[in-house]
Protein backbone atom coordinates (compact mmCIF):
# COMPACT_ATOMS: atom_id res chain seq x y z
CA UNK A 1 0.00 0.00 0.00
CA UNK A 2 0.81 3.29 -1.15
CA UNK A 3 1.78 5.73 2.13
CA UNK A 4 2.64 9.48 2.87
CA UNK A 5 4.03 9.98 5.81
CA UNK A 6 2.53 12.99 7.90
CA UNK A 7 4.65 15.72 9.56
CA UNK A 8 2.78 17.42 12.40
CA UNK A 9 3.61 20.97 13.04
CA UNK A 10 2.63 22.01 16.92
CA UNK A 11 2.43 24.11 19.93
CA UNK A 12 3.19 23.27 23.69
CA UNK A 13 -0.40 25.18 24.34
CA UNK A 14 -1.72 27.19 27.63
CA UNK A 15 -2.74 23.91 29.07
CA UNK A 16 1.06 22.66 27.93
CA UNK A 17 -0.61 20.30 25.89
CA UNK A 18 0.81 19.29 22.25
CA UNK A 19 -1.48 20.40 19.63
CA UNK A 20 -1.13 21.10 15.89
CA UNK A 21 -2.22 20.08 12.40
CA UNK A 22 -0.65 17.24 9.75
CA UNK A 23 0.50 17.68 6.16
CA UNK A 24 2.02 15.32 3.95
CA UNK A 25 5.61 14.48 4.40
CA UNK A 26 6.01 15.71 0.58
CA UNK A 27 4.70 19.49 1.12
CA UNK A 28 7.36 20.18 4.12
CA UNK A 29 9.49 22.78 2.04
CA UNK A 30 6.14 24.64 1.11
CA UNK A 31 4.79 24.47 4.51
CA UNK A 32 8.66 25.99 5.93
CA UNK A 33 7.99 28.95 3.90
CA UNK A 34 4.25 29.28 4.34
CA UNK A 35 3.17 27.57 7.70
CA UNK A 36 -0.30 26.10 8.54
CA UNK A 37 -3.11 28.38 9.26
CA UNK A 38 -4.73 28.13 13.72
CA UNK A 39 -7.08 29.38 15.31
CA UNK A 40 -6.70 32.03 18.35
CA UNK A 41 -9.68 29.94 19.94
CA UNK A 42 -7.12 26.55 20.29
CA UNK A 43 -5.33 28.16 23.01
CA UNK A 44 -8.19 28.26 25.22
CA UNK A 45 -9.13 24.28 25.00
CA UNK A 46 -7.82 22.67 28.07
CA UNK A 47 -6.18 19.82 29.65
CA UNK A 48 -9.50 18.21 29.96
CA UNK A 49 -11.27 19.13 26.39
CA UNK A 50 -13.72 21.36 27.18
CA UNK A 51 -12.90 25.04 25.71
CA UNK A 52 -12.35 28.53 28.60
CA UNK A 53 -14.22 31.83 28.00
CA UNK A 54 -12.36 33.07 24.92
CA UNK A 55 -11.46 36.31 23.76
CA UNK A 56 -11.60 35.54 20.22
CA UNK A 57 -14.54 33.41 20.12
CA UNK A 58 -14.63 32.15 16.43
CA UNK A 59 -13.25 35.11 14.77
CA UNK A 60 -9.22 35.28 14.00
CA UNK A 61 -6.58 33.91 12.06
CA UNK A 62 -2.93 32.92 12.93
CA UNK A 63 -0.32 30.62 11.28
CA UNK A 64 1.62 28.32 12.78
CA UNK A 65 5.31 28.78 11.27
CA UNK A 66 7.74 25.88 11.99
CA UNK A 67 11.38 25.83 13.03
CA UNK A 68 13.38 23.77 10.68
CA UNK A 69 15.78 23.09 14.01
CA UNK A 70 13.20 21.56 16.55
CA UNK A 71 12.32 18.85 13.64
CA UNK A 72 11.76 15.35 15.87
CA UNK A 73 11.72 11.90 13.80
CA UNK A 74 11.73 8.19 15.57
CA UNK A 75 10.95 6.07 13.19
CA UNK A 76 8.99 2.66 14.45
CA UNK A 77 9.54 0.34 11.60
CA UNK A 78 7.85 -0.44 8.40
CA UNK A 79 4.47 -1.51 10.00
CA UNK A 80 4.39 1.75 12.25
CA UNK A 81 3.64 5.22 11.38
CA UNK A 82 6.69 7.10 12.82
CA UNK A 83 6.74 10.07 15.10
CA UNK A 84 7.63 12.93 13.19
CA UNK A 85 6.93 16.68 14.02
CA UNK A 86 8.17 20.61 14.04
CA UNK A 87 7.48 22.79 16.92
CA UNK A 88 6.26 26.02 15.63
CA UNK A 89 5.42 29.87 16.32
CA UNK A 90 2.18 30.72 16.29
CA UNK A 91 2.45 34.21 13.94
CA UNK A 92 -0.16 36.69 12.91
CA UNK A 93 -1.06 37.08 9.19
CA UNK A 94 1.63 39.18 8.72
CA UNK A 95 4.34 37.72 10.21
CA UNK A 96 4.83 39.00 13.41
CA UNK A 97 4.89 36.69 16.54
CA UNK A 98 1.41 36.07 18.51
CA UNK A 99 1.44 38.21 21.35
CA UNK A 100 -0.18 34.38 23.19
CA UNK A 101 2.21 32.26 21.77
CA UNK A 102 4.54 30.68 24.84
CA UNK A 103 7.16 29.75 22.53
CA UNK A 104 7.02 33.42 20.93
CA UNK A 105 6.61 34.92 25.15
CA UNK A 106 10.07 32.68 25.91
CA UNK A 107 11.89 33.84 22.53
CA UNK A 108 10.68 37.53 24.07
CA UNK A 109 11.66 37.00 27.58
CA UNK A 110 15.37 35.65 26.42
CA UNK A 111 16.08 38.56 24.13
CA UNK A 112 15.22 40.17 26.34
CA UNK A 113 17.81 39.06 28.99
CA UNK A 114 20.21 39.38 26.70
CA UNK A 115 19.68 42.99 25.37
CA UNK A 116 19.33 44.55 28.78
CA UNK A 117 22.33 42.31 30.68
CA UNK A 118 23.98 41.33 28.13
CA UNK A 119 23.38 37.47 29.33
CA UNK A 120 22.28 34.02 27.61
CA UNK A 121 20.62 30.96 29.55
CA UNK A 122 21.39 27.49 29.87
CA UNK A 123 19.04 24.75 30.74
CA UNK A 124 17.93 21.18 30.99
CA UNK A 125 15.02 19.88 32.25
CA UNK A 126 14.68 16.90 34.79
CA UNK A 127 11.64 14.78 33.86
CA UNK A 128 9.26 12.49 36.28
CA UNK A 129 6.75 10.40 34.77
CA UNK A 130 4.90 7.12 35.05
CA UNK A 131 5.00 3.83 33.77
CA UNK A 132 1.68 2.34 33.01
CA UNK A 133 1.00 -1.78 32.62
CA UNK A 134 3.86 -2.54 35.01
CA UNK A 135 2.90 -4.34 38.73
CA UNK A 136 3.07 -2.30 41.75
CA UNK A 137 5.12 -3.47 44.40
CA UNK A 138 6.66 -2.50 47.37
CA UNK A 139 10.07 -1.38 48.16
CA UNK A 140 10.58 -0.64 44.57
CA UNK A 141 12.35 2.63 44.39
CA UNK A 142 15.45 2.88 42.46
CA UNK A 143 15.90 -0.75 42.41
CA UNK A 144 17.20 -2.82 40.08
CA UNK A 145 14.06 -4.93 40.10
CA UNK A 146 11.97 -1.93 39.04
CA UNK A 147 14.53 -1.38 36.27
CA UNK A 148 14.22 -5.28 35.14
CA UNK A 149 10.25 -4.73 35.06
CA UNK A 150 9.78 -2.24 32.49
CA UNK A 151 11.48 -4.99 30.33
CA UNK A 152 13.28 -3.16 26.92
CA UNK A 153 11.05 0.53 27.46
CA UNK A 154 14.30 2.48 28.62
CA UNK A 155 15.98 0.73 25.66
CA UNK A 156 13.85 1.72 23.46
CA UNK A 157 13.02 5.50 24.51
CA UNK A 158 16.72 6.43 24.98
CA UNK A 159 17.57 4.69 21.83
CA UNK A 160 14.42 7.43 20.17
CA UNK A 161 16.29 9.87 22.38
CA UNK A 162 19.46 9.40 20.31
CA UNK A 163 17.58 8.98 17.04
CA UNK A 164 15.68 12.09 17.68
CA UNK A 165 19.33 13.89 18.26
CA UNK A 166 19.02 14.46 21.85
CA UNK A 167 22.23 14.16 24.38
CA UNK A 168 20.80 11.65 27.11
CA UNK A 169 22.13 11.83 30.66
CA UNK A 170 20.42 9.17 32.63
CA UNK A 171 17.10 7.08 32.61
CA UNK A 172 16.21 5.31 36.31
CA UNK A 173 13.43 4.00 38.66
CA UNK A 174 12.24 6.66 40.53
CA UNK A 175 11.01 7.09 44.49
CA UNK A 176 7.15 6.71 43.66
CA UNK A 177 5.18 3.83 42.29
CA UNK A 178 5.94 2.82 38.68
CA UNK A 179 7.92 6.14 38.73
CA UNK A 180 11.01 6.69 36.51
CA UNK A 181 12.75 9.32 35.39
CA UNK A 182 14.80 10.59 32.62
CA UNK A 183 17.21 13.28 32.11
CA UNK A 184 19.24 15.00 29.10
CA UNK A 185 21.92 17.13 28.65
CA UNK A 186 21.55 21.26 28.87
CA UNK A 187 20.83 23.22 25.57
CA UNK A 188 20.64 26.88 25.15
CA UNK A 189 17.81 28.96 25.28
CA UNK A 190 14.74 28.26 23.52
CA UNK A 191 16.27 24.72 22.31
CA UNK A 192 15.83 23.64 26.08
CA UNK A 193 11.96 23.94 26.19
CA UNK A 194 11.79 22.66 22.77
CA UNK A 195 13.80 19.17 23.74
CA UNK A 196 11.56 19.38 27.03
CA UNK A 197 8.56 18.59 24.70
CA UNK A 198 10.44 16.21 22.56
CA UNK A 199 11.42 13.96 25.57
CA UNK A 200 7.66 14.14 26.82
CA UNK A 201 6.16 13.09 23.20
CA UNK A 202 8.78 10.58 22.49
CA UNK A 203 8.28 9.17 26.24
CA UNK A 204 4.29 8.76 25.01
CA UNK A 205 4.86 7.57 21.50
CA UNK A 206 7.41 4.80 22.98
CA UNK A 207 4.85 3.62 25.67
CA UNK A 208 2.14 3.51 23.02
CA UNK A 209 3.98 1.35 20.51
CA UNK A 210 5.26 -1.03 23.95
CA UNK A 211 1.57 -1.09 24.16
CA UNK A 212 1.45 0.84 27.17
CA UNK A 213 1.25 4.61 28.98
CA UNK A 214 3.48 7.32 29.79
CA UNK A 215 1.81 9.71 32.37
CA UNK A 216 3.48 12.97 32.99
CA UNK A 217 0.33 14.21 35.66
CA UNK A 218 1.73 16.02 38.61
CA UNK A 219 0.44 13.29 41.35
CA UNK A 220 -0.75 9.94 40.44
CA UNK A 221 -2.69 10.14 43.58
CA UNK A 222 -3.37 11.83 46.79
CA UNK A 223 -1.05 9.33 49.00
CA UNK A 224 1.85 9.33 46.40
CA UNK A 225 4.67 11.09 45.80
CA UNK A 226 4.26 13.44 42.16
CA UNK A 227 5.87 13.93 39.23
CA UNK A 228 8.10 16.98 39.22
CA UNK A 229 10.15 18.56 36.62
CA UNK A 230 13.11 20.25 37.93
CA UNK A 231 14.73 22.92 35.88
CA UNK A 232 18.49 22.61 36.14
CA UNK A 233 20.13 26.39 34.76
CA UNK A 234 22.64 28.69 34.40
CA UNK A 235 23.06 31.96 33.23
CA UNK A 236 26.58 33.13 30.16
CA UNK A 237 27.85 35.61 29.22
CA UNK A 238 26.43 36.53 25.23
CA UNK A 239 29.36 37.47 23.95
CA UNK A 240 32.07 34.86 24.69
CA UNK A 241 29.68 31.87 25.82
CA UNK A 242 31.30 31.98 29.69
CA UNK A 243 29.17 30.80 32.60
CA UNK A 244 28.99 33.53 35.01
CA UNK A 245 27.44 32.31 38.16
CA UNK A 246 30.53 31.12 40.36
CA UNK A 247 32.32 33.36 42.34
CA UNK A 248 34.93 31.73 44.55
CA UNK A 249 34.70 34.49 46.63
CA UNK A 250 31.10 35.21 47.34
CA UNK A 251 28.93 34.28 49.60
CA UNK A 252 27.74 30.59 48.72
CA UNK A 253 29.78 31.16 45.57
CA UNK A 254 27.35 32.69 43.56
CA UNK A 255 28.32 35.58 41.66
CA UNK A 256 26.56 39.25 42.16
CA UNK A 257 24.33 38.96 38.43
CA UNK A 258 23.70 35.02 38.94
CA UNK A 259 22.48 36.34 42.83
CA UNK A 260 20.15 39.10 41.29
CA UNK A 261 18.38 36.56 38.84
CA UNK A 262 17.89 34.08 41.93
CA UNK A 263 16.61 37.17 44.05
CA UNK A 264 14.26 38.03 41.26
CA UNK A 265 12.98 34.16 41.05
CA UNK A 266 12.79 33.69 44.82
CA UNK A 267 10.49 36.67 45.10
CA UNK A 268 8.32 36.07 42.52
CA UNK A 269 7.73 32.16 42.80
CA UNK A 270 4.27 32.32 45.08
CA UNK A 271 2.96 34.26 42.02
CA UNK A 272 5.33 31.95 39.62
CA UNK A 273 3.51 28.77 40.82
CA UNK A 274 0.34 29.38 38.78
CA UNK A 275 2.26 29.22 35.74
CA UNK A 276 4.93 26.44 36.41
CA UNK A 277 2.60 24.29 38.68
CA UNK A 278 -0.44 24.44 36.45
CA UNK A 279 -2.73 21.91 37.42
CA UNK A 280 -4.98 22.09 40.55
CA UNK A 281 -3.41 18.32 41.36
CA UNK A 282 -0.11 20.34 41.29
CA UNK A 283 -0.77 21.23 44.52
CA UNK A 284 -1.06 18.22 46.65
CA UNK A 285 2.55 17.56 45.59
CA UNK A 286 3.90 21.14 46.23
CA UNK A 287 3.60 20.05 50.49
CA UNK A 288 6.38 20.04 53.02
CA UNK A 289 8.29 16.72 53.96
CA UNK A 290 7.24 15.29 50.83
CA UNK A 291 10.78 16.01 48.74
CA UNK A 292 8.89 18.50 46.57
CA UNK A 293 8.67 23.00 46.58
CA UNK A 294 6.61 24.23 49.31
CA UNK A 295 8.47 27.53 50.02
CA UNK A 296 10.21 29.93 47.82
CA UNK A 297 13.64 29.40 49.79
CA UNK A 298 17.19 29.25 48.54
CA UNK A 299 18.91 25.97 49.56
CA UNK A 300 22.04 24.23 49.16
CA UNK A 301 22.26 20.31 49.11
CA UNK A 302 18.18 20.75 49.63
CA UNK A 303 16.09 18.78 47.47
CA UNK A 304 12.67 20.26 49.14
CA UNK A 305 14.04 23.77 48.33
CA UNK A 306 12.25 26.02 45.98
CA UNK A 307 15.45 26.81 44.36
CA UNK A 308 19.03 25.31 44.85
CA UNK A 309 22.47 25.60 44.37
CA UNK A 310 22.87 22.60 42.95
CA UNK A 311 26.94 20.79 44.24
CA UNK A 312 29.73 20.59 42.23
CA UNK A 313 32.08 17.28 42.37
CA UNK A 314 35.88 19.48 42.13
CA UNK A 315 37.39 15.96 42.42
CA UNK A 316 36.54 14.71 38.67
CA UNK A 317 39.12 17.55 37.63
CA UNK A 318 36.42 19.42 35.72
CA UNK A 319 35.99 23.66 35.95
CA UNK A 320 34.15 24.17 38.61
CA UNK A 321 32.70 27.50 37.38
CA UNK A 322 31.55 25.40 34.22
CA UNK A 323 29.49 23.20 36.45
CA UNK A 324 28.38 25.50 38.80
CA UNK A 325 24.41 25.90 38.17
CA UNK A 326 21.04 26.02 39.47
CA UNK A 327 18.16 24.61 39.51
CA UNK A 328 14.15 25.54 39.99
CA UNK A 329 11.55 22.89 41.74
CA UNK A 330 8.12 24.36 42.08
CA UNK A 331 6.97 23.26 38.60
CA UNK A 332 5.61 19.67 36.61
CA UNK A 333 4.22 18.95 33.32
CA UNK A 334 1.22 20.51 33.43
CA UNK A 335 3.12 23.39 32.67
CA UNK A 336 3.83 24.37 28.88
CA UNK A 337 8.49 24.21 28.62
CA UNK A 338 8.28 27.34 27.34
CA UNK A 339 5.53 29.26 29.85
CA UNK A 340 7.95 27.55 32.25
CA UNK A 341 11.14 28.63 31.32
CA UNK A 342 9.81 31.51 30.44
CA UNK A 343 8.70 32.61 33.50
CA UNK A 344 11.99 31.76 35.03
CA UNK A 345 13.65 34.21 33.21
CA UNK A 346 11.29 36.89 33.36
CA UNK A 347 11.31 36.54 36.85
CA UNK A 348 15.32 36.73 36.70
CA UNK A 349 14.66 40.00 34.63
CA UNK A 350 13.19 41.04 37.21
CA UNK A 351 16.10 40.76 39.94
CA UNK A 352 18.49 42.35 37.79
CA UNK A 353 16.19 45.11 36.42
CA UNK A 354 15.96 46.04 40.43
CA UNK A 355 19.38 45.09 41.18
CA UNK A 356 17.65 43.15 43.99
CA UNK A 357 20.11 42.09 47.23
CA UNK A 358 21.94 39.00 47.11
CA UNK A 359 19.27 36.17 48.66
CA UNK A 360 20.22 33.88 51.74
CA UNK A 361 20.23 30.18 51.89
CA UNK A 362 18.05 28.91 54.02
CA UNK A 363 19.78 26.69 56.86
CA UNK A 364 17.11 23.82 57.17
CA UNK A 365 13.70 23.09 56.04
CA UNK A 366 11.27 25.92 56.77
CA UNK A 367 8.79 24.39 57.93
CA UNK A 368 10.96 23.90 60.87
CA UNK A 369 11.98 27.15 61.39
CA UNK A 370 8.97 29.65 62.91
CA UNK A 371 7.37 32.18 61.17
CA UNK A 372 9.84 35.19 62.47
CA UNK A 373 12.74 32.96 61.40
CA UNK A 374 11.16 32.49 58.19
CA UNK A 375 10.21 36.74 57.60
CA UNK A 376 13.75 37.61 58.00
CA UNK A 377 14.67 35.26 55.35
CA UNK A 378 12.23 36.35 52.67
CA UNK A 379 10.25 32.78 53.00
CA UNK A 380 6.75 32.44 52.58
CA UNK A 381 4.60 29.46 51.76
CA UNK A 382 3.66 28.83 48.19
CA UNK A 383 0.17 28.90 46.97
CA UNK A 384 -1.74 26.06 48.33
CA UNK A 385 -4.10 25.83 45.23
CA UNK A 386 -4.24 26.68 41.90
CA UNK A 387 -6.59 29.66 42.70
CA UNK A 388 -4.61 31.35 45.07
CA UNK A 389 -1.80 31.10 42.42
CA UNK A 390 -3.91 32.73 39.91
CA UNK A 391 -4.60 35.25 42.36
CA UNK A 392 -1.41 35.94 43.43
CA UNK A 393 -0.26 35.94 39.44
CA UNK A 394 -2.64 38.77 38.57
CA UNK A 395 -2.27 40.44 41.35
CA UNK A 396 1.95 41.06 40.76
CA UNK A 397 2.78 44.01 39.31
CA UNK A 398 6.16 43.06 38.63
CA UNK A 399 5.14 40.43 35.81
CA UNK A 400 1.91 41.80 34.54
CA UNK A 401 4.56 44.01 32.20
CA UNK A 402 6.73 41.31 31.10
CA UNK A 403 3.84 38.32 30.02
CA UNK A 404 2.02 41.40 28.72
CA UNK A 405 -1.62 41.80 29.30
CA UNK A 406 -3.06 39.28 26.06
CA UNK A 407 -1.02 36.80 27.28
CA UNK A 408 -1.64 37.28 31.18
CA UNK A 409 -5.25 37.36 30.43
CA UNK A 410 -5.86 34.57 28.54
CA UNK A 411 -3.56 32.17 30.81
CA UNK A 412 -6.00 33.42 33.57
CA UNK A 413 -9.11 32.81 31.81
CA UNK A 414 -8.21 29.54 30.88
CA UNK A 415 -6.84 28.23 33.96
CA UNK A 416 -9.67 29.53 36.00
CA UNK A 417 -12.09 27.91 33.67
CA UNK A 418 -10.03 24.65 34.23
CA UNK A 419 -10.13 25.11 38.48
CA UNK A 420 -13.96 25.46 37.81
CA UNK A 421 -13.80 21.87 36.07
CA UNK A 422 -12.97 20.55 38.76
CA UNK A 423 -13.74 21.84 41.85
CA UNK A 424 -16.92 19.34 41.77
CA UNK A 425 -14.34 16.62 41.92
CA UNK A 426 -12.69 14.27 44.87
CA UNK A 427 -8.62 14.65 44.77
CA UNK A 428 -8.96 11.26 43.95
CA UNK A 429 -11.19 11.78 40.91
CA UNK A 430 -8.71 15.27 39.99
CA UNK A 431 -5.97 12.85 39.61
CA UNK A 432 -7.46 10.35 37.47
CA UNK A 433 -8.43 13.59 35.62
CA UNK A 434 -5.21 14.33 35.09
CA UNK A 435 -3.29 11.40 34.71
CA UNK A 436 -5.08 10.69 30.96
CA UNK A 437 -4.53 14.37 30.47
CA UNK A 438 -0.83 14.43 30.92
Amino acid sequence: MIRDEIIMLCTADLAGQIRGKGFPSSDLEARLKKGIGWTPTNSMITAHGPIAPSPWGPYGDTVLMPDPATEIRVDFGPETAACHFMMSDIMNLDGTPWSVCPRSFLKRMLAELEERHGLKLKAAFEHEFILEGIEERPNSSYALDAFRRQGRYAETYLGALKAAGLSIDTFMPEYGPRQYEVTVGPAEGVSAADEAVAVREIARAVAHNCGTRASFTPIMRPDTVGNGVHVHFCLLDAKSGTPVNYDAAAKNNVSDKAAQFLAGILRLMPALTAVTAASTISYLRLTPDRWSAAYNNLGERDREAGLRICPVFPGTGSDISRQFHFEFRAADAAASPYLLLGAIVAAGLHGLDEKLDRPKVCPSPPQHLSEMEREALGIVRLPQSLEEALDLFENEAALRPLFGEELSGAYLAHKRFEAQLMQELSPEAQCEKYGLAY
